[in-house]
């Protein structure tokens, strides 16, 4: 089976029966792919080829329609900081270490999916730890199901 075009997405459009789902674990990186081969969990094998304008999975997308089976895209969970400035200061000390790195960060107002507060979300990497650490910003790691892939920051000096 092939697959062009994402069919809905389980999570907003109503009336869509979840009782027979499989799913298709999409990683950060396979997320944003628009041409792949992918096995669901229960070993079907589908080829995916969407239109150029394609930006990436989201979790819930309906892929396929198989008989009552509905095929569904998962969104792995990423290893992420959850930082939590308290001020603004706090927040462009924070930001700017990040932007040094070439880091993307993800913004979140309180109540916005998993947060409960203003945050700035980053993948989790061991010297921005340290940094965040030594700079006294409250912050947490944690895994979390990110509603946009994290991409590469392309640069040049």
């Amino acid at each position: 089976m092939i697959v062009t075009e994402i069919l809905g997405n389980v999570n907003t459009t109503e009336g869509i029966d979840t009782s027979n789902c499989d799913y298709v674990v999409f990683d950060n990186e396979s997320r944003v792919k628009r041409i792949q081969r992918v096995t669901t969990e229960q070993g079907t094998e589908l080829g995916i080829r969407l239109n150029s304008d394609f930006r990436e999975f989201v979790d819930g997308d309906i892929l396929a329609r198989e008989g009552e089976t509905l095929i569904v895209a998962k969104i792995e969970a990423s290893d992420v900081l959850v930082i939590e400035p308290a001020t603004i200061r706090e927040a462009l000390e924070v930001a700017h270490a990040l932007g040094n790195r070439h880091l993307q960060a993800q913004f979140f107002a309180a109540g916005e999916n998993a947060f409960d507060k203003d945050v700035m979300v980053v993948r989790y990497d061991h010297t921005v730890e340290h940094h965040i650490q030594h700079t006294g910003v409250s912050y947490h790691r944690g895994e979390y199901v990110m509603p946009k892939a994290f991409r590469h920051a392309e640069h040049t000096h």
